[in-house]
């Protein structure tokens, strides 16, 4: 395991990720800032937080439940962000950019979770 959780890139990615979700939801309607742009954002921020609670943690079966929580979260995002879509609150350029984000945390965690054997 990584001396840090900074040092892994499923954080890295995730926390790029945290910060699209906040760029790409300042443009919501009013309406919505306490609604489906704050629940986003909850979200995309509850993946980088799994993933360095888990690492912070003794065991790799503990790690393991962190990084599912997290990729639980990253769907949770993928879900609200084709939601916002069908809104028309985002592009769908921009939902197409979130999710291909998305993917890739969700591809990294997995191959973190199958290196985690317990």
């Amino acid at each position: 395991m990584s001396h840090s959780y900074k040092e892994l890139i499923a954080w890295q990615k995730s926390m790029a990720l945290v910060k699209s979700i906040y760029l790409r939801t300042r443009g919501f309607p009013k309406e919505e800032v306490y609604g489906l742009a704050a629940q986003l954002r909850r979200a995309a921020v509850s993946v980088p937080s799994n993933i360095a609670e888990g690492q912070g943690r003794l065991s790799k079966k503990e790690f393991k439940h962190f990084l599912s929580l997290a990729r639980g979260s990253l769907l949770e995002v993928e879900t609200q962000v084709l939601i916002a879509a069908d809104l028309h609150y985002l592009s769908s350029e921009i939902a197409h950019d979130l999710e291909t984000q998305a993917q890739e945390v969700l591809r990294i965690i997995n191959a973190l979770m199958n290196s985690l054997a317990c």
